[in-house]
């Protein structure tokens, strides 16, 4: 059974943004990445990001307080799969035991397969596209942040690809398309 290689991350919902990205840098001597008004990714090691915040004062105006913890929390945890065939491997498995990815999106830095479990719980299973350096270059690139949350792609069809043996640079690039529509599912919409 393949399995994950590493933690990877963990997304914050919150409506206190500043102070979240402000808590963080100071108590993991952490680096802002990225950060445009809806998010922010920051790290404190060898990851490209281990922590993300989604700001719900942009993403969902005129909600409940920042003490509400009805949206405020956990959005996701992420693990890393050491290849693409690892990943598409876990994802052939899951499907034939009846669990569907309900996101499959190419973020540029990572290729991507979120799934909840029966409680709902958020979870990304990713391959990154490159090494942390190229990433990292590439979080901080205008392309970036035109569009920082990806485009959607078809995991049967990469899957197929996959099982004919196509390359893993190949399978690994980002597909043409528009940014992707974040799921409802996801609690970001």
């Amino acid at each position: 059974m393949v399995k994950p290689v590493k933690f990877a991350h963990v997304v914050y919902m919150t409506r206190r943004f500043e102070e979240m990205i402000a808590w963080y840098r100071d108590v993991f001597e952490a680096d802002v990445v990225y950060e445009n008004p809806a998010l922010a990714f920051l790290t404190y090691d060898d990851e490209h990001h281990r922590f993300a915040f989604a700001n719900l004062d942009v993403l969902k105006p005129g909600g409940k307080s920042p003490d509400d913890r009805g949206e405020i929390g956990v959005n996701h945890v992420a693990y890393t799969y050491g290849s693409v065939g690892d990943l598409l491997d876990t994802y052939k498995r899951l499907k034939r035991a009846g669990i569907e990815s309900y996101w499959p999106v190419h973020h540029g830095t990572t290729l991507s397969l979120y799934y909840a479990d029966p409680d709902g719980n958020r979870m990304e299973f990713q391959v990154d596209c490159g090494t942390v350096q190229q990433a990292t270059a590439l979080m901080r690139t205008p392309a970036y942040a035109a569009n920082p949350v990806g485009v959607m792609y078809d995991p049967d069809a990469l899957l197929a690809r996959f099982e004919a043996g196509e390359g893993e640079e190949s399978l690994l690039a980002q597909p043409a398309g528009a940014a992707s529509p974040i799921p409802a599912a996801h609690g970001m919409t």
